[in-house]
């Protein structure tokens, strides 16, 4: 029998949907919540925790989260946690309208943005585990490739240009925006038509769960390569993430509009790809893939390093987006094309944890080296973070050059 075209699968529109809508709220909060954090304190090291905040849930709940994604059912859990996000949301709104600048309201802002991630653990674990129950083995490349696209068009391309204007009006209004669209992605999986998932007759203990996932993560020795590299590039990847507003306002100078479509022309990189991205990975291997998006993030930051001007700096953007998007599509349709259906929870959380966990932690010595480095002066302390990424990140791809070998 022959599978209906990717395009004609309703549950596959309705996940399309639902995936436009709260990641053009997600790129609103990618400028959003850091630009509050500057407008409530100019100390990098909270600027940094903030965005550390965020991350840190990887480290904490990434296992435990595999164990309830392979347990419950995944529509369930969605939107379970997008209306946690919805109200977190909210509380970042009120804080917006009603905080002076000062530590206790950063910190404030922390641990909302705590609770967040918290909720993104779950949420972005059950989702890469969701989407082979949407469509066949066959389509996975293509439908990653198109959720990889819209993610790029409404969080990167849309969301920040949109955030800029939003906050010339007040730093409030993203919040709330976050919020509607949050709850319009939750209508429309709500509205798919998917059996439901029936739970083992007997379910396996939390720690014998926990193990099993960790236990294959371990055994398959090139997932396991690949997620110790992604979690050495997530260390650097998030630092430079965290600290990049203070690029944007400090080297290249931008308001929050501009930092907006700063943002929105860097993704043209990272949609180019989802476009083309597929097609590129028909014909180089996964290796391959993996490579180049590290050589493409290496480069790129070496150049923003440099303190080039407002173009050179876009292109070098567009240059890591590109490359670090195929890198993406790569590596989630190897993890779910390689990893056993009843254990893909688990395995993909113990990925997450050792990939993603470091990330907290780069955001806050990033921070720290620019708050280190303040006597040489403004501009050459958010510089010197970015040198660092660059010497990390050309070792890192040096040795995945000759240790990683991932099977077609």
């Amino acid at each position: 029998m022959t599978r209906p075209p990717l395009w004609r699968l309703r549950n596959f529109r309705l996940l399309f949907a639902s995936t436009a809508a709260t990641n053009l709220g997600d790129g609103v909060m990618a400028v959003a919540v850091p630009w509050l954090a500057t407008l409530l304190t100019a100390d990098p090291v909270l600027i940094g925790l903030v965005a550390a905040a965020r991350t840190l849930p990887w480290v904490l709940l990434a296992l435990p989260a595999g164990v309830v994604t392979d347990r419950l059912d995944h529509r369930r859990i969605l939107i379970a946690s997008d209306a946690v996000r919805v109200g977190l949301s909210l509380a970042l709104l009120a804080l917006a309208l009603t905080a002076d600048p000062g530590t206790g309201p950063v910190l404030g802002m922390a641990a909302l943005a705590f609770l967040l991630g918290s909720a993104e653990v779950l949420r972005d674990n059950t989702a890469q585990t969701f989407l082979p129950a949407v469509v066949d083995r066959s389509h996975l490349e293509a439908a990653n490739g198109a959720l990889w696209s819209t993610e790029q068009l409404a969080g990167q391309f849309i969301g920040p240009p949109l955030a800029g204007l939003l906050i010339g009006v007040s730093v409030a209004l993203p919040f709330g925006l976050h919020a509607g669209l949050l709850a319009s992605g939750i209508a429309l999986i709500a509205a798919m038509a998917l059996p439901r998932r029936t739970p083992a007759a007997v379910p396996v203990p939390w720690r014998r769960a926990l193990g099993e996932g960790v236990a294959w993560l371990w055994r398959a020795v090139m997932l396991r390569r690949l997620a110790l590299i992604l979690g050495a590039f997530n260390f650097i990847g998030a630092g430079f993430d965290a600290v990049f507003v203070l690029y944007g306002q400090r080297v290249l100078g931008l308001d929050a509009f501009g930092y907006g479509l700063f943002l929105t022309l860097a993704a043209c990189g990272g949609l180019a790809a989802t476009l083309v991205g597929p097609a590129i990975l028909r014909r180089i291997s996964p290796t391959a893939a993996i490579l180049t998006g590290m050589a493409g993030f290496t480069v790129s930051v070496a150049v923003l390093a440099l303190g080039p001007s407002l173009v050179v700096a876009a292109a070098a953007m567009l240059v890591h987006n590109f490359t670090g998007m195929v890198w993406n599509i790569a590596q989630v349709s190897y993890r779910q094309r390689h990893i056993p259906g009843p254990l893909l929870g688990r395995v993909n959380s113990a990925f997450r944890f050792v990939g993603t966990g470091p990330a907290a932690f780069g955001a806050v010595a990033f921070g720290a080296l620019i708050a280190w480095a303040a006597p040489m002066g403004s501009v050459e302390a958010v510089l010197l973070p970015y040198a660092v990424a660059a010497v990390i990140g050309a070792a890192l791809t040096a040795f995945a050059l000759f240790r990683l070998r991932l099977e077609p």
